[in-house]
């Protein structure tokens, strides 16, 4: 096996024994050089269904995300083209690295076998969702997959119907869809400004643990990286702010075209 691995670890995931795969966040522009030297321009949304996070998203901000280094960048623009430009061998590559044995649960050695799909980026297209889901059944046993999604009405469609036994997923609060999350059926996560915050609006912390998002309570809260002055109120509070200033603004549109007929 090769040692140019797909998974990866940050810091904290190492110490919770957590291997992870990630894209890049937001929208990105991929430059594709042709054969006679020109340059086309490739724009890509990774993360289709955000809206209010974007803002605030770890992954994108000059001083913590991960445009501040440029290997971690390069890493993440990798694997998209790879996802994007060469499907069936990004596949291949996956399955065969997974039956690894540095993946495999091992509890004296506090191995979990976790796999997080994303802590940027998300289920971008049904093509993809459908790779990784088709991974995931073919996964060695004991392995667990999980990830955080704002892609709501996708998972509806593909996955909620016949989900693979060893996932576990979490709607995200602060994107398009959050209209769409059911609480008395769907687990969702926010992200609140302080811990304050997060315990007043009903949530419970996975600071923790990241694991506790997909195996414990249904509401997962977590607190911005570090304090932010312009995070006044939560991913999901945010999200219903604009989703009514919006409601509003297309009413006086409405309206307006009414009067003007």
């Amino acid at each position: 096996m090769a040692t140019d691995w797909l998974l990866s670890q940050n810091e904290r995931m190492k110490k919770q024994g957590i291997f992870n795969w990630t894209l890049p966040a937001g929208a990105v522009r991929l430059e594709d050089e042709a054969p006679d030297g020109t340059t086309t321009v490739r724009p890509v949304n990774v993360c289709p269904s955000a809206s209010v996070c974007l803002k605030h998203c770890y992954a994108l901000g000059a001083d913590s995300g991960y445009i501040r280094f440029p290997a971690a960048r390069a890493r993440h623009l990798r694997n998209l083209r790879m996802v994007l430009d060469t499907p069936l061998l990004w596949h291949e590559r996956m399955a065969a690295e997974l039956r690894h044995p540095r993946y495999q649960p091992d509890a004296e050695k506090g191995k979990l076998g976790h796999i997080r799909i994303h802590d940027a980026g998300d289920f971008f297209d049904d093509a993809y969702t459908l790779m990784w889901l088709q991974i995931m059944r073919g996964a060695p046993k004991g392995l667990t997959f999980y990830a955080y999604t704002k892609e709501v009405s996708r998972f509806r469609r593909l996955v909620e119907p016949n989900p693979p036994a060893n996932f576990k997923y979490v709607f995200s609060r602060g994107g398009k869809e959050d209209v769409l999350i059911d609480p008395t059926r769907d687990r969702d996560a926010d992200v609140f400004p302080t811990q304050d915050d997060l315990e007043a609006a009903g949530y419970s912390s996975q600071a923790a643990s990241d694991l506790l998002a997909v195996h414990g309570p249904p509401r997962v809260g977590m607190t911005v990286n570090r304090p932010r002055k312009d995070l006044t109120a939560s991913f999901g509070e945010l999200q219903r702010q604009r989703n009514a200033e919006d409601a509003a603004r297309r009413e006086r549109q409405q309206s307006k075209a009414r009067t003007s007929r």
